[in-house]
C-alpha cells in the first residue's frame, strides 16, 4: 500500500491527503498496531455531500445520532483494538470530533486541528479513552498560547491547563509540559472554575441585532440634515452700569 510505513506494531500512514481512514488500513493492520500516525491527512467530520437529502429527512424524523456515522472519518479507528498511541496531527478535524471507545489509549496528539470547543472534546475523551496519560492540543483554538493568538498569555495558559486537569486527572504530560504536583493540586482546587469560553461563530455575529448606541440628542436632530434654528427678541438690555466689576473700580481709575 502507497504511503504506509509499518514497524512492528507501529503503523504510518502520513501526508496521503485521505479524508477516512482506508477500510483497508484496519483490516491488515488493526489487529497488531499499537502507535499509528495520521498526521498531515485531511481527515474532518463532514457529511458527504450525497447523504445530505437522507440526513435532512432522518433529522426530522428525531435520529440524528443515528446517522452522525455516516461520515465519520475516524469511524475506521474502530478496528485498533489494541492502540495505545494516536497522532491526529495537521489534520481538519473540528468540534464534532468522535473516537470509538479506546481502552488502552495513552498518548493522543491534536496538534493544529480546528477545535475550539475545549470542554465538549475533553468530557468525550473522558468517556472513550479512560488510560489516557499524554494529550496534546497545541495550534488550535481550543489550546490558548500564542501559537494560535497573540493576545494570548501564560496566565491564559496555566487557566487552560487547570481546567484539563480538571476534567481529565490522571494526565501526566499535557502538550509539551509535564504535569507538575501543583498543578494537580491547583487543578483539583479551582480547576472547576477555569472554563475557557468558546469563540462565537462569525454567523452568530452576524445574526446578533446591530447595537443601539445612547444619545442625548433628540431623534430629530441625529442627522446633519435635519438642523432647526429658533429665531426671537430679547427683552433683557445690558447697559454696563450694573456690572458687579465695577463696584470695585473708582472714577479716577478710568
Amino acid at each position: 500500500m502507497a504511503g504506509l510505513v509499518v514497524s512492528g506494531t507501529q503503523v504510518s500512514y502520513i501526508g496521503q491527503d485521505c479524508r477516512e481512514i482506508p477500510e483497508h488500513l484496519g483490516r491488515d493492520c488493526g489487529h497488531f498496531a499499537k502507535r499509528l500516525d495520521l498526521s498531515f491527512n485531511l481527515l474532518s467530520l463532514p457529511l458527504l455531500p450525497s447523504c445530505l437529502p437522507s440526513v435532512r429527512e432522518e433529522a426530522h424524523k428525531g435520529t440524528v445520532q443515528s446517522l452522525e456515522a455516516t461520515g465519520r472519518s475516524l469511524e475506521g479507528l474502530s478496528a485498533f483494538g489494541s492502540l495505545e498511541e494516536l497522532v491526529l496531527d495537521n489534520n481538519l478535524l473540528g468540534n464534532d470530533l468522535v473516537l470509538p471507545g479506546l481502552p488502552r489509549l495513552h498518548t493522543l496528539t491534536l496538534n493544529k486541528n480546528q477545535i475550539t470547543d475545549l470542554e465538549h472534546l475533553l468530557d468525550h475523551l473522558a468517556e472513550v479513552t479512560p488510560a489516557l496519560e499524554y494529550l496534546s492540543l497545541l495550534g488550535n483554538v481550543a489550546c490558548p498560547n500564542e501559537l494560535v493568538s497573540l493576545e494570548k498569555d501564560e496566565e491564559d495558559y496555566k487557566r487552560y491547563r487547570y481546567f484539563v486537569l480538571h476534567k481529565l486527572p490522571n494526565l501526566k504530560f499535557l502538550d509539551a509540559r509535564k504535569v507538575t504536583r501543583e498543578e494537580r493540586e491547583e487543578a483539583l482546587v479551582r480547576g472547576a472554575f477555569m472554563k475557557v469560553v468558546k469563540p462565537k461563530d462569525s454567523s452568530d455575529s452576524a445574526a446578533a441585532p446591530p447595537e443601539c448606541h445612547y444619545t442625548p440628542l433628540p431623534s430629530a436632530s441625529r442627522e446633519l440634515t435635519s438642523h432647526r434654528g429658533v429665531l426671537g427678541k430679547c427683552r433683557y438690555v445690558y447697559y454696563g452700569k450694573n456690572s458687579e466689576g465695577n463696584r470695585f473700580i473708582r472714577d479716577d481709575q478710568l
